[in-house]
């Protein structure tokens, strides 16, 4: 009987399972990393134990530290979550050559799948060895890990070696291998995956379908279960093949079987060894809790001989802090609220107030809705996060609102190039214009009747905003009957409550204030100083930091003086383990680089300056003058 548990793992996922865990009566026990050490998953914990490390990205890939925390703090048994070490036999083995349970499949079925080419081996499928014209376009994958690191999409021969080195760097850094292959890439396929679980009594349950095809970066965004519109055939045939998986290398525990689906086949993608991050919606749909499952598995029971049936639909979100309309940026900050309205389900790895740091992947929460039907779950999710509570580093929000609303998912008629498709105009702003007076009327609350009031009443209060990159000035006025504004009646305003009505139609916004941000709704504003600082501005070209981050690579050659195209990948960064091209803004000289490889950066840092050419011939004759660097560049990093 397991009575303490340490979770491998951090944030979200550990939060998870510690929760299961408590409802079982079964001790916790966190790890965490210095950067990690006030995180919620640290503090939830009955006992947290420190990793040591330089590197807060790479300590979370320690297992010999992770096992020797188990037995310090006297756990018995390892739950790995997902990510860092979850799919990794080494690490498994270790556990068990430590006299600990293990909570997952056994080290040589983990060994079998966890690298995606023996798996597909097993499946009967081989990697491309020799990519010519004619495979175009193919996808290269690492054979470790998941979660759309160290995968490339590559439509032109010449950009295969730069994309293999690439991928090769960032599997290494979320996975510690830096093993990667290639295969054909399926254009406008579907995601569907099959949840299964197994016990050590040779009963294998398929826990229905899932459909996870909208993804950015190939990681996924909105989930569901079951994956709508598939005929039963398909369906069955996804079951046979789950099964041939699981029965090929002796499986034990929960893992998910992924396949591309398109006209009507089913393209084996990979088996993963561990729980799923949308694991929720199969628990919605079948009334499980699959970490409870797991914990049973892992002491011997036995499963029902039969699954339990499914009930209705449930849709899964992740809210990330990225920008989507700036490239999928990961952002930074603190946290200062989240919530959602009651019925929907939130999981998460952080409370209100905590950081949201560089080191780590940007997944704030997952929210999951259920309902009987498609239609009801999506409108459920959709209404949820468009009236949730999210305050501090930019979001997904919006974009998922959208996403859920767009008539190719709401039809069931969505792939995995929806993003590739849809993302202008899912991220074109849309800002309430009611938001900046709202803004200002909040303000406005509270300051002295007499530090407001004016004697001359043709001069209204002031304010400007900075909202969806737009400044707006607001003008307003301190009356005697309390607070005005041209074109609309305010009905109501407070420091967190402002109600107006125009046209015989009453709003209310609720608003809140943390430093120069403010929300309004769901309308994010950044309030502006009176009187800008004129060192704050910065010279046109200016290619300044999106992210807090670590520069890994600067284009070959390039130097000051150098030509460059607007668009072109001058420097990468890494952060939360990911790399990021930053290009030239505009077409013209480099003029300053401030970036090296290896250099710490925060959000805004500059890290070049590209002067704009005046003219096409100084461009062409800068462009001939630099050629060599250029073209090499292109062809090494691009």
């Amino acid at each position: 009987m397991i009575t303490s548990v340490l979770v491998a793992n951090r944030g979200e996922i550990a939060c998870r399972v510690f929760r299961t865990c408590r409802e079982l009566g079964i001790r916790t026990v966190a790890v965490h990393s210095d950067a990690d050490a006030d995180a919620l998953h640290a503090r939830v914990a009955d006992v947290a134990v420190r990793l040591p490390g330089e590197a807060p990205a790479d300590t979370y890939l320690r297992g010999d530290l992770i096992v020797k925390a188990a037995v310090a703090a006297g756990a018995d048994a390892v739950h790995p979550g997902y990510g860092f070490l979850s799919e990794n036999a080494g690490f498994a083995r270790a556990v068990l050559d430590a006299g600990l349970v293990w909570i997952g499949p056994p080290p040589e079925a983990v060994e079998a799948m966890a690298s995606k080419t023996r798996a597909k081996e097993l499946m009967g499928i081989r990697p491309l060895d020799d990519v010519t014209e004619a495979d175009l376009p193919v996808l290269v994958k690492a054979a470790a890990g998941g979660g759309g690191r160290g995968m490339r999409i590559v439509r032109r021969l010449a950009d295969l070696d730069a994309e293999l080195a690439a991928a090769r760097a960032e599997a290494a850094s979320a996975f510690g291998d830096g093993e990667v292959f290639v295969e054909p890439y399926v254009e406008g396929g579907r995601h569907v995956e099959v949840q299964i679980l197994a016990d050590t009594h040779g009963t294998v349950w398929a826990l229905g379908t899932r459909d996870c095809s909208l993804q950015r970066r190939h990681q996924k965004v909105i989930e569901e279960a079951p994956a709508p519109g598939l005929s039963e055939s398909l369906t069955e045939d996804l079951y046979a093949l789950s099964v041939q998986a699981v029965c090929a290398v002796g499986y034990v525990g929960a893992g998910t079987v992924e396949f591309l689906v398109a006209g009507g086949r089913a393209h084996f993608l990979e088996m993963n060894t561990r729980l799923q991050v949308e694991h929720p919606v199969t628990e919605a749909v079948f009334g499980v809790d699959l970490v409870a499952l797991q914990i049973r598995v892992a002491e011997g029971h036995a499963l029902d001989a039969e699954p339990p049936r499914a009930r209705g639909h449930a849709v899964e979100a992740r809210l990330y802090a990225e920008d989507p309309a700036r490239g999928w940026a990961p952002q930074t900050g603190t946290l200062h609220r989240l919530a959602v309205p009651d019925g929907v389900r939130l999981d998460t790895g952080y409370a209100d107030g905590d950081p949201v740091g560089v080191h780590y992947d940007p997944l704030l929460a997952k929210a999951v809705a259920h309902a009987p039907t498609r239609a009801e779950a999506v409108r459920k999710l959709a209404g949820a996060l468009e009236r949730a509570t999210v305050h501090g580093p930019v979001t997904n929000r919006e974009l998922l609102v959208r996403s859920l609303r767009h008539e190719e998912f709401t039809g069931g008629r969505m792939d995995t190039g929806f993003y590739d498709r849809h993302l202008a105009e899912l991220t074109r702003p849309a800002p309430d214009p009611y938001a900046p007076l709202a803004a200002a009327l909040a303000d406005a609350h509270g300051r002295s009747r007499f530090g407001g009031w004016r004697n001359v009443p043709s001069q209204p209060q002031v304010k400007r905003y900075l909202m969806a990159g737009e400044e707006h000035e607001v003008r307003y006025r301190h009356t005697r009957a309390g607070l005005a504004a041209d074109g609309v009646h305010v009905v109501h305003a407070d420091a967190r409550l402002v109600v107006l009505e125009a046209d015989g139609v009453r709003r209310r916004f609720e608003v809140a204030r943390h430093g120069d941000q403010v929300y309004v709704g769901a309308t994010v504003l950044t309030a502006l100083p009176r009187f800008p600082d004129p060192a704050a501005q910065r010279a046109p070209g200016s290619l300044l930091a999106p992210m807090p981050g670590t520069v890994v690579r600067v284009a070959d050659g390039l130097a000051v003086g150098a030509a460059v195209r607007a668009g072109e990948p001058l420097l990468w960064l890494e952060a939360m383990k990911m790399e990021h091209a930053i290009s030239a803004p505009v077409t013209g000289t480099l003029s300053a680089l401030h970036a090296a490889p290896g250099r710490q950066v925060e959000v805004g840092a500059l890290l070049a300056v590209v002067e704009a050419a005046t003219t096409e011939g100084a461009v062409a004759e800068a462009a001939a003058e630099d050629a060599t660097v250029v073209d090499d560049a292109t062809r090494e990093d691009q």
